[in-house]
């Protein structure tokens, strides 16, 4: 019977000796974060507050600046914390980069991951996306704690997947205008939640310049435009060389949105007429544009 006892406080022992160790491994263990920026709600709600439109096609976001600034500011929050990476969801056509995507994708530290866009412009795909990486992370304890950028009440569940693993989730919101852009049951459901206000945000977006035009005496014929399209190519190409070429052809006959602005915006000044609301001439421009490309593939 004492010889029982005796295995038995040994086991004890022993086993009081194990978590002992591995309590003190996980003292020993740096606290992990990461960023999850939904980047539909992020430029609406930017675009909204800094430049009065949520049309992203209106206004340019200095990206870079902004994903220094957040990684910066969660560096103060979580002080005792190590960055993991700034996870960055947007939306494109076959889920294929646009060219300024590509460019968010190869900064450090950053992880692009893409849903759809339909035909409408909206995301698809995007929530669940965010849900599975949240998901994944607090499951393998990568993280401790997600700084959530979005507003959307379908994140609730990626809020409450990440919480049943043991990572806290902090909400990060940007001021609204009017009334809130972030839904109720996500706020509820969130451990912590910032808001950050106009001053942050400035420095980051600005509108795009587009020249005013009088309605000219005479419309431009579609070959007209379909010729500035291919003169606009022809520069396109001289300044980015082939490899973009290559890398922009899968989408045909859609038009990164940037790209696409931009060939709007010179044209319109090539040709002194406003080309907003013509659909038949932005057809011929944007097939003005892809022809020429076409023949130098």
């Amino acid at each position: 019977m004492n010889d029982d006892l005796a295995a038995l406080s040994a086991r004890i022992d022993r086993t009081n000796e194990l978590l002992q160790r591995m309590l003190a491994e996980v003292a020993k263990t740096p606290s992990t974060h990461a960023i999850f920026v939904d980047a539909g709600y992020l430029y609406a709600a930017a675009g909204r507050l800094v430049s009065g439109t949520e049309d992203r096609r209106t206004f340019d976001l200095d990206t870079e600046g902004l994903i220094e600034a957040l990684i910066d500011k969660a560096r103060t929050i979580f002080a005792d914390s190590r960055l993991l990476r700034v996870y960055w969801y947007d939306g494109a056509r076959r889920r294929i980069h646009t060219a300024e995507q590509q460019a968010i994708a190869e900064l450090p530290d950053v992880k692009v991951r893409l849903g759809n866009l339909n035909a409408n412009n909206q995301q698809k795909g995007v929530d669940s996306l965010i849900r599975s990486d949240l998901e994944s992370l607090a499951r393998h304890r990568a993280i401790s704690d997600a700084a959530l950028i979005g507003g959307d009440e379908d994140l609730v569940s990626a809020v409450e997947a990440a919480q049943g693993y043991g990572a806290r989730v902090h909400l990060w919101g940007i001021e609204a205008p009017e009334g809130r852009n972030q839904a109720e049951p996500l706020l509820w459901e969130v451990d912590s939640q910032r808001t950050f206000d106009l001053d942050f945000f400035k420095p980051y977006v600005s509108r795009r310049a587009s020249a005013v035009y009088e309605a000219a005496a005479t419309r431009p014929t579609r070959d007209d435009v379909r010729f500035v399209g291919a003169q606009i190519a022809a520069k396109w190409l001289a300044a980015r060389g082939r490899e973009a070429l290559v890398d922009l052809l899968p989408g045909h006959p859609y038009l990164p949105g940037s790209v696409d602005q931009d060939l709007l915006v010179e044209a319109e000044g090539l040709l002194q007429y406003s080309l907003r609301g013509q659909a038949d001439l932005r057809r011929a421009l944007r097939d003005g544009f892809w022809e020429h490309l076409q023949t130098q593939y």
